[in-house]
């Protein structure tokens, strides 16, 4: 079954042909990016109108890149929450509008259970049930996922999520957007252990994140430097910031495992690109015995093979959507 699968939730235009939620065939991804460093991060009204100049370009490249017409496409997939609502609407508009025309089946996509799926691609052998960790610039999650289409949130940070926290810091450094790469490759020349930063703990739900606080602190150690004219080393701040991150990230994600009884541990996101997070859950996993699965680096950011991958098994399950269907800034992965 081949699944055309597009998204624009933020700030790229993307495309793909996904053959039973598992073989990628083509693969677009325009990426607005280098415009929106000029700001310093995403503007919403420029990413919509990027979207809506790149949203027919891209399409016809990932059916000629797949070498196929679209009269043999089984359905399309498109990615409809969350994310900003303008670029949303640009990708659900587009593919009703092809649904309508061509008659093929258009299958709604929730975007976050699609960076899951991101590790189908990448793990062939991979299935449900297993624990995950979502973690990106806007979410911050610990999912269990029982099946392809059914999940269960058990953990949620309750401010920034670390993604926005990795950015927030970089750009008080000086880095430019996106600054959560940029950090994480300047901390691999530093000590993690330079700088002492808190770790946020939510008392009354165990699994729960809080990463402003530690978001502050980080910003507050570099500006009370500057105001006494100290110049702090980039590389120790970066190293044990990213340090502290990861910290809370993996000890509230393995603790969720272990009382759930998973052995199989799963990231997606952005943030799972990121090299102490990747090397610390697979040391940590395979202490414990416990199977760990990430996705390629090039499928941490949004992309439309994710989709494509979650659209197959939202199509499975009957979620078929009619010309009524909308965009949402915001619903829960359940």
């Amino acid at each position: 079954m081949k699944i055309l699968a597009i998204e624009s939730s933020c700030d790229e235009t993307a495309a793909a042909v996904v053959e039973d939620g598992r073989r990628v065939i083509s693969s677009i991804v325009a990426s607005q990016v280098e415009e929106h460093r000029l700001y310093g991060g995403v503007v919403p009204e420029i990413a919509s109108r990027r979207h809506a100049e790149a949203i027919v370009p891209v399409v016809s490249q990932a059916l000629e890149q797949a070498k196929l017409s679209l009269s043999e496409i089984d359905a399309i997939a498109v990615t409809h929450a969350p994310g900003l609502i303008g670029a949303l609407l640009v990708g659900v508009n587009f593919a009703k509008g092809l649904s309508l025309s061509s008659g093929i089946p258009l299958v709604p996509t929730h975007h976050l259970r699609s960076h899951i799926a991101s590790n189908y691609i990448s793990n062939p052998t991979l299935e449900p049930p297993f624990m995950c960790l979502v973690a990106s610039g806007g979410h911050s999650h610990i999912v269990l996922v029982e099946d392809y289409t059914k999940m269960k949130i058990i953990g949620r940070t309750r401010d920034d999520a670390a993604g926005e926290a990795f950015d927030k810091a970089a750009r008080t450094m000086g880095m430019p957007y996106p600054g959560g790469i940029e950090l994480d490759k300047v901390a691999e020349g530093g000590d993690p252990l330079a700088f002492k930063l808190p770790r946020p703990v939510v008392h009354d739900a165990p699994y729960d994140f809080s990463f402003s606080g530690l978001k502050t602190a980080v910003i507050n150690l570099l500006h009370n430097a500057a105001q006494k004219g100290e110049e702090l080393d980039k590389r120790d701040v970066c190293a044990s910031f990213r340090y502290a991150v990861v910290d809370c990230l993996s000890t509230n994600f393995i603790k969720a495992a272990e009382d759930h009884n998973m052995k199989k541990l799963v990231i997606a996101g952005g943030v799972s690109a990121n090299s102490l997070l990747r090397k610390t859950l697979s040391e940590e996993s395979k202490k414990r015995g416990m199977d760990f699965y990430m996705p390629e680096k090039h499928l941490c950011g949004d992309n439309a093979a994710m989709v494509g991958s979650q659209g197959y098994y939202e199509f499975l399950s009957g979620n078929i959507a009619g010309a009524d269907l909308n965009a949402y800034a915001t619903m829960s992965i359940e």
